[in-house]
């Protein structure tokens, strides 16, 4: 019943002009995120993705943010409850054996869901423009790329801890080293997004690959790329970069130390 009527407001908001409703929708979804009523997030955040493309606009970088935020954490909600249920004495209970089942089966649906908007709306938006716009436009788009393939990325890792199948971890490095590359080729080694996507892939090889030479060479290029470069950030991304960099030195210590 609340979800329809969630279905119902976004609507009733959505006869208002584009425009208007994606200050709405942007504005709820924000709402939602301070109620931490995340599965409320997505159907707004879902609703704003629609009325760009219609639009036939990229989302901004705060739009980006929200989208991501969303589905962070309505799929890493999930995550955390069926890894609390994973411990030898619970894999026994018939009944929590069931709920595992039904923790696996929302957490997929909302990785499918995202997965869908990524690859069949959001990345066709962002590069079908590329060779037609100026030299700054064309950077906005190859940095939103970048994002979209990330997240992909990171929604088809998040798969891989539910289906140990060779097709799904795979397509999570596809899709990691397609963002790589461009993020390369076209974003400074401090960008967030750029450093962001270094520690996902890393952690991608090292926890579903299982490939920890891989991991480790990764996060310490990233790490050393960016710190030689420290000193030109650009202040507005210093905080979201350090702390990124922290973390890939923190994984680097911890996988180096497991290793020896």
């Amino acid at each position: 019943m609340a979800a329809s009527k969630i279905d119902a407001l976004i609507k009733k908001a959505s006869d208002q002009p584009c425009k208007e409703f994606v200050k709405t929708a942007l504005a709820m979804a924000k709402v939602a995120e301070g109620s931490e009523r995340f599965e409320d997030m997505c159907k707004w955040a879902v609703a704003l993705v629609n009325a760009r493309l219609e639009e036939k606009k990229d989302l901004t970088e705060e739009e980006r943010n929200i989208l991501s935020i969303s589905y962070k954490h309505a799929v890493g909600f999930r995550r955390s409850s069926f890894r609390a249920l994973e411990h030898e004495e619970e894999k026994q209970n018939p009944f929590i054996i069931n709920y595992k089942k039904i923790l696996k089966s929302e957490a997929m649906r909302f990785c499918q869901e995202i997965l869908n908007i990524l690859m069949n709306k959001l990345v066709p938006n962002a590069k079908s423009p590329l060779a037609n716009t100026s030299s700054e436009s064309a950077l906005r788009l190859q940095e939103s790329c970048i994002f979209y393939l990330k997240m992909i990325g990171d929604y088809y890792r998040y798969l891989a801890e539910f289906d140990d199948t060779d097709d799904v971890s795979k397509k999570a490095e596809k899709y990691y080293d397609e963002g790589y590359k461009m993020a390369v080729k076209h974003l400074s080694t401090t960008h967030p997004i750029r450093l962001g996507l270094s520690l996902n892939l890393s952690v991608c090889y090292y926890e579903i690959l299982k490939d920890r030479e891989k991991a480790c060479e990764v996060a310490k290029s990233a790490f050393d790329s960016a710190i030689a470069e420290l000193d030109s950030l650009d202040e507005r991304c210093y905080k979201d970069s350090t702390v990124i960099m922290q973390l890939l030195r923190d994984n680097l210590s911890l996988w180096t130390t497991n290793t020896n």
